[in-house]
């Protein structure tokens, strides 16, 4: 399976975070990294593959997005 950048879906994530999050993440906007045939990458533990708009790819809790509509 390759990761493949395709434009995201509209809207977005906001990262609520949590107490071992840097601070500069907490409350920051993201958007799903998403495969080739355009589902997001999710973990089998309920993880997802997030870029942040600084450009940084992290893999976080998903329970913790919110979903941001425009």
């Amino acid at each position: 399976m390759s990761i493949s950048e395709t434009a995201p879906a509209t809207g977005g994530y906001r990262y609520l975070g949590d107490r071992w999050t840097a601070a500069a993440l907490k409350g920051a906007r993201c958007t799903a990294v998403r495969r080739a045939d355009g589902k997001c990458i999710r973990g089998r533990n309920g993880s997802m593959l997030v870029r942040f708009d600084n450009g940084d790819r992290h893999i976080v809790v998903g329970r913790l997005l919110r979903t941001v509509r425009e």
